[in-house]
């Protein structure tokens, strides 16, 4: 098995807020990240495809289409965006790295597999400072 990955960048800003918490609760548990006029960062998004390299191309994956399936599926609706407002497939849920990146996943999945059938997403990290990020595998 051969896993390749694709490095994405985008910006956002959010806020992580539990509108059934009162606002000491929420500063109590997410601290400047429930901050009333939101918060930004840059994040980095870090997808990880598996299969086993084509004969013909030696790819798992073409990474420009991989690339272009990423930007066009998922980066563009989120950079230089509100994850709260502005996020289609984040209406309604709380902006948690962990959420968008199920959110994100969602997407790509399928998206993944409608140009490359022999491979399948492995895993998303998503990095919302240099020492933060989390992974995803479905």
């Amino acid at each position: 098995m051969m896993y390749v990955s694709r490095k994405e960048h985008f910006n956002a800003a959010h806020k992580l807020y539990n509108p059934a918490w009162s606002e000491e609760k929420n500063r109590e548990v997410f601290g400047p990240c429930a901050n009333t006029n939101w918060h930004g960062h840059n994040f980095e998004l870090i997808v990880t495809v598996k299969g086993e390299p084509d004969p013909e191309t030696g790819f798992v994956i073409n990474l420009k289409d991989l690339s272009s399936v990423v930007r066009r599926e998922v980066i563009d609706k989120v950079d230089h965006r509100n994850l709260n407002m502005d996020v289609d497939f984040m209406q309604g849920k709380m902006a948690s790295c962990e959420i968008l990146v199920i959110e994100m996943w969602k997407i790509l999945a399928p998206a993944i597999r409608s140009i490359a059938p022999q491979a399948q997403l492995h895993s998303l990290r998503l990095y919302e400072t240099p020492r933060n990020f989390v992974e995803y595998f479905g």
